[in-house]
């Protein structure tokens, strides 16, 4: 009887469906049965010993609900819940999970809630979600993860409960918040009229432009967006650290642009060279230089941020040589990208210039172009001049020249000094040699001139030339009180330097200038050419006028001879003098003198005056006379 009464007290807690401990229910869990509204039984198993390490396994397959909490588990194998194709509801927060496979979630095409709150997780396999289609809440509150990839916007459309506060997520992707900001416009179900929750509290934000979609979505949310904790704060900037999101104007991100003030930079040999560079962008790019060849830099770099906010770097090249010449890039990047420019650096020997003037008599003074100037700059007529002039001992007749190679001993640690100074023990007069210019000959020849007006007619000149660039120059000596000489044997379309100074002297900068054979050559026939067309418009205007008057002339002389004037017009312009030998006359002449005025005189002087005789007065006893 007593055995009766038990089986049938089973019966009824079966009947009525209470929880009930079942064999096939894995070790360190219990199971458990519950009833749907369907009138259905589902099973639940819950797995909850601290000590468990391992996913469990052999869980029944027709189980509804996965508990496994507050364990020791770390690791999930990616087979552990293929078997479950009824499970709807998955729940393993507070564990000690690190990381989940790829394919853990497979084949939980029923699944409605991913609870994976509380563990260490860095990173969640988005993608996964594409195998848990009916899958609405996914709680991933309190974890470890510093981002969430673009990708992820793809894979959580049909999520309605998303919670990623309390992880260390600094910014979210805007094709995320897009996906977001679209269901203002579209309810997320049409037929219902839930909400889709966000969880984005406690997050360390960084609040730079790359939150400015998240600040500005949050600002004015859809009304089918509701949040946990709508009041975000910024972490970072220090500046901005606890200001809540509605506080804070944020600039949109922007790509950066690069600006440069030229594309090409033409110095001299020896100046110093700035190149700039600026860009905009946000945030603010970094600037950076190279060579577009790969070589080192030779100079130092500064960054400036000016008023307008733009940033610049400038690129310092201190002392330029032909090495600096080549491509410079300049590299602007930010997180969205970079972008880069060139800029050309061009080292010539001297300024140039596309027109060239020339001075009247032909010559090429090279002001125009900048030659003089480049010439006198001290590290160009010390490097290429002074170390072959300080010790002159080759002579050559005129219209030759004779090398003279470069002493070993006659460099200057300071070439400036040896520009100002003469050798030692010969001092030469200040500026002896002036005004020197190179005339145009031929594109093989030209001629030198100069000015030494403090010269002596035994002063011996010495005349230094050589292709420019190059370290061995040849010389001339120029005869005594000669200051000019013809050099020959050039060649042509070639740039020169040449160098006038006092035989053993060594030539200041004033006394050197660069020339190029072509370019006098032309100055002199450019000028030969004007001379002749000015000479031809002076005969053409010059020679009708002179024929005119000539003509006049003629005319004039021969009705002279030909037709003979009257008395009266012939004699119509005298000059009186008065003959008057007493004393007496003397004073009278004087009182004539006095009592007429000037413009009488002219009237008595003009022709056929109608009052000579009244204008004289007569004297008496002598009678006046004239010479005509």
């Amino acid at each position: 009887v007593a055995m009766w009464i038990v089986v049938s007290l089973l019966c009824c807690l079966l009947l009525v469906g209470l929880p009930w401990a079942d064999t096939s229910c894995p070790s360190q869990c219990s199971c458990a049965f519950h009833s749907l509204n369907e009138g259905t039984k589902a099973r639940t198993v819950l797995c909850n010993d601290p000590e468990m390490t391992l996913t469990p396994v052999n869980i029944p397959v027709d189980t509804f609900k996965l508990r496994i909490e507050k364990t020791a588990i770390r690791r999930v194998p990616g087979e552990a819940f293929h078997a479950l194709h009824n499970l709807e509801y998955l729940w393993m927060p507070y564990n000690s999970l690190a990381s989940l496979s790829g394919i853990t979630f497979k084949g939980l095409r029923r699944l409605l809630e991913l609870r994976l709150d509380g563990n260490d997780l860095i990173s969640f396999p988005w993608e996964t979600l594409s195998d848990m289609p009916q899958l609405r809440l996914l709680d991933l509150h309190n974890n470890e993860l510093t981002s969430i990839p673009p990708d992820a916007a793809r894979y959580i459309k049909n999520i309605t409960y998303l919670d990623l506060s309390s992880n260390k997520l600094m910014t979210l992707p805007q094709a995320l918040i897009s996906t977001w900001a679209n269901l203002q416009a579209v309810p997320y179900f049409p037929n219902d009229n839930s909400k889709i929750i966000l969880g984005l509290q406690d997050n360390p934000w960084v609040c730079d432009c790359s939150l400015y979609e998240m600040v500005h979505f949050l600002n004015f949310q859809s009304p089918n967006i509701a949040f946990i904790e709508p009041r975000l704060k910024c972490f970072t900037p220090r500046s901005l650290a606890g200001v809540f999101f509605s506080q804070v104007e944020l600039r949109k991100c922007q790509s950066p642009v690069v600006h440069t003030s030229v594309a090409k930079v033409k110095t001299i040999l020896g100046s110093t060279v700035l190149l700039r560079c600026g860009t905009t962008g946000v945030p603010i790019p970094e600037l950076s230089w190279r060579r577009a060849d790969g070589a080192p830099l030779n100079g130092t770099v500064h960054q400036e941020i000016s008023s307008d906010g733009m940033s610049w770097s400038i690129l310092g090249l201190p002392v330029v040589s032909y090495l600096d010449s080549g491509e410079y890039i300049c590299k602007a990047k930010n997180f969205l990208g970079a972008t880069e420019a060139f800029i050309s650096l061009i080292i010539m020997d001297s300024e140039s210039t596309d027109d060239p003037s020339s001075n009247a008599k032909g010559t090429w003074s090279g002001k125009a172009s900048g030659m003089e100037a480049a010439a006198y700059n001290d590290k160009l007529v010390a490097r290429y001049v002074i170390t072959t002039s300080t010790m002159p001992t080759l002579g050559a007749g005129e219209g030759t020249g004779e090398d003279l190679l470069i002493p070993a001993g006659a460099q200057d640690s300071n070439p400036q000094n040896l520009l100002v100074s003469p050798p030692t023990g010969q001092q030469e007069p200040e500026r002896i040699v002036r005004s020197v210019r190179v005339i145009g000959d031929t594109d093989q020849s030209v001629t030198l001139v100069w000015k030494a007006p403090l010269a002596r007619n035994t002063t011996v000149f010495s005349v230094l030339y050589a292709v420019f660039g190059e370290r061995d120059m040849r010389r001339i000596n120029v005869e005594p009180g000669k200051t000019k000489v013809n050099i020959y044997g050039l060649l042509p379309k070639t740039k020169y330097i040449v160098c006038v100074c006092v035989k053993g002297l060594i030539p200041r900068k004033e006394q050197c200038i660069i020339f190029s054979t072509d370019e006098v050559a032309s100055a002199g026939g450019t000028q030969k050419l004007i001379n002749v067309v000015v000479i031809s418009v002076a005969c053409v205007i010059a020679v009708p006028l002179t024929l005119v008057v000539c003509c006049g002339a003629l005319k004039r002389r021969c009705k002279k001879f030909f037709v003979r004037k009257p008395k009266e017009i012939q004699e119509s312009y005298v000059t009186f003098e008065s003959l008057s030998p007493g004393a007496k006359v003397k004073g009278a002449e004087g009182e004539y003198l006095t009592r007429h005025t000037p413009d009488e005189s002219n009237r008595l002087l003009s022709a056929r005056s109608s009052v000579d005789s009244e204008a004289i007065p007569k004297i008496e006893g002598q009678p006046n006379e004239y010479f005509c």
